[in-house]
């Protein structure tokens, strides 16, 4: 009985230290310094050594500009435990009386302690970092690793450099560190793009360039070539990237797999030329079977989706010729699935579809293959309108899968299917479940159907010109794209200034320009630009018209469309390539 009593006792003990700490927290985070200060002072008598509420309550002080205050209450403190970092905090709390001449006395202290003792080098660093005195930070980390050269700092120190705008220094840090600790390269990396992409100045890819250069030709490690090769394909040079991968496969002869890799990567960039330049050497280089079905895969893939009908004969002929050389078994599974999709949408043969696929899954196939095998199927028969059929194979996929991104695309297509059969309550209600998917493409999907549901019902609970929307769709998956242009085109007349005209002429810009009728396209974003200015889909108008005309090596035109987007639509999705973009066309040595 007595431990009973004892156990809820410390229970409710430990409930009620929580909610003081809550309570303390909410007045600071409001800005009630007076307060916060009082109730860390109560947490500090029951737990004295407690670092954070000892900090708070000096932080509150001199909020207060109770610096006198705070002063005495560091000072005792660090006579009491004699740690560094409160001479940091001494130091900091002159610096806010702006005076500077004390704060470098007792920031030069907490450095000749470092010299002392380097293992104080983590509380004093921390402290310096957290006040931004990022100068005295480095020269921490710098101090400790001279007097104790197994300590490694390099990461931080990069981190330091680069926060202090010297990237000269930062790059050199970070490449050094990353060859002698392979393990953090992807740290490194991750570190590197985000200046590559969000923080850097013009000339930041330029030294990273030059560095990793430098070092490709005084070292002949291959790491660099990899790293060099990393580089290119953050930049979208993927030529370059590949001159970098066949050195490293001429000197170490044992996998074409990062060679396959870079050619999946240009093709998902639209850089057909260079991927199959990459392809083509893989077939030309390999007797692997899993690579050479691969690399023929992606070829074919290539090929259909720059296909026109006259070429369809040849396509079908190769694909015979592909899976009679390397076989029916799971190895091809991809060449049938490829196949089995081209004979149902291209040649429009959908019951031979069928057939290829139903074939395929009597394989001996992993869950993974049989997933793919079930996709292809309920495309085909959503394809033949047969929609509750491709309800249930989507759904086998996402129990099958549970949590996996072929889960998620199996249920966005699932999400597609209701919408294409009109059922928008079920659909909208899916499409919001996928907002959040972790896969970026999917949710992106996600989210635009489901605001061209949701904002077309509001203006029209008929929802009669969304109906007619949904079937344009329809007709686009089908590859019925003629009828899908009289489709949308039947919208637009009976729907001039309504919700849906906007998303509509998007449509159409994208048909025109897949079709390269470029002036067309071209035609309907203006519209969208003219008329629908703040609406949800100027972005794309702006980004797609800027596309086209930078491809059409019309900088004079681009540059404009790029900077709207800059200065309007900074929330855009397309708002890093468009800001790219704009810089390239600027004339800057780099991105």
């Amino acid at each position: 009985m007595k431990k009973l009593f004892l156990h809820i006792t410390l229970f409710f003990s430990l409930v009620c230290f929580s909610q003081n700490e809550q309570l303390a927290q909410y007045y600071y985070d409001k800005g009630d310094f007076e307060k916060a200060k009082i109730s860390y002072e109560e947490l500090l008598k029951e737990i004295p050594l407690n670092s954070q509420y000892f900090l708070r309550i000096i932080d509150c002080s001199q909020q207060l500009q109770q610096f006198e205050s705070a002063e005495k209450a560091i000072q005792e403190r660090f006579n009491k435990y004699n740690q560094g970092n409160l001479l940091v905090e001494l130091g900091y709390n002159f610096q806010l009386q702006k005076n500077d001449d004390k704060a470098k006395i007792y920031y030069e202290q907490a450095l000749e302690r470092i010299k002392k003792n380097p293992n104080e080098v983590y509380g004093i660093s921390n402290s310096f970092e957290r006040k931004v005195l990022l100068d005295y930070a480095l020269k921490s980390y710098q101090t400790a690793t001279e007097l104790e050269p197994n300590f490694n700092f390099n990461y931080q120190i990069g981190l330091l450099y680069g926060q202090l705008s010297n990237m000269e220094m930062m790059i050199s840090t970070f490449l050094d560190e990353a060859f002698a600790n392979p393990q953090n390269s992807i740290r490194i990396q991750n570190q590197l793009v985000r200046f590559m992409v969000d923080e850097g100045d013009a000339n930041f890819n330029e030294l990273l360039r030059t560095a990793l250069i430098i070092r490709t030709q005084k070292n002949q490690d291959i790491f660099w070539n990899h790293y060099l090769s990393w580089f290119y394909v953050q930049q979208k040079e993927f030529e370059k990237a590949f001159i970098q991968e066949k050195a490293i496969y001429k000197r170490n002869p044992e996998s074409l797999t990062n060679i396959v890799n870079l050619g999946q990567l240009a093709i998902d960039e639209q850089n057909d030329e260079a991927a199959k330049e990459i392809l083509g050497f893989v077939l030309e280089n390999t007797q692997d079977l899993e690579l050479l079905i691969q690399a023929n895969s992606y070829l074919m893939t290539m090929k259909i989706e720059k296909a026109s009908e006259k070429d369809f004969a040849a396509i079908s002929t190769e694909l015979d010729a592909l899976l009679k050389q390397f076989e029916i078994s799971p190895f091809t599974l991809s060449l049938q699935l490829i196949q089995a999709h081209f004979t149902a949408f291209n040649l429009k043969k959908p019951e031979e579809g069928k057939a290829i696929v139903k074939r395929a899954l009597e394989l001996q196939l992993n869950d993974y293959e049989m997933a793919n095998a079930k996709m292809e199927l309920a495309d085909i028969l959503l394809y033949e309108e047969k929609f509750n059929q491709a309800l249930i194979y989507y759904s086998q996929i996402e129990l099958d899968l549970k949590n996996d991104v072929m889960a998620h695309e199996a249920s966005l297509k699932a999400a597609k299917t209701s919408y294409f059969k009109t059922d928008f309550a079920w659909a909208l209600k899916q499409f919001k479940e996928l907002k959040s998917a972790n896969t970026q493409l999917i949710a992106n999907d996600a989210l635009e159907y489901f605001l061209l549901i949701n904002d077309n019902t509001v203006a029209d609970s008929t929802q009669t010109a969304l109906k007619q929307f949904a079937k344009g769709d329809y007709l686009l998956y089908q590859n019925r794209n003629q009828e899908a242009v009289m489709q949308f085109q039947t919208i637009l007349k009976n729907n001039k200034g309504q919700e849906i005209e906007a998303v509509t002429l998007l449509r159409l810009g994208k048909i025109y320009e897949n079709k390269g009728d470029f002036a067309l396209a071209l035609s309907q974003y203006q519209t969208i630009i003219d008329q629908h200015s703040d609406g949800i889909y100027i972005d794309e108008a702006l980004y797609f018209s800027a596309e086209i005309y930078n491809k059409q090596l019309l900088p004079e035109k681009a540059k404009p469309l790029y900077e709207k987007i800059l200065f309007n639509h900074q929330d855009s999705i397309y708002f890093v390539e468009a800001r790219k973009k704009f810089r390239q066309l600027r004339g800057d040595t780099n991105l």
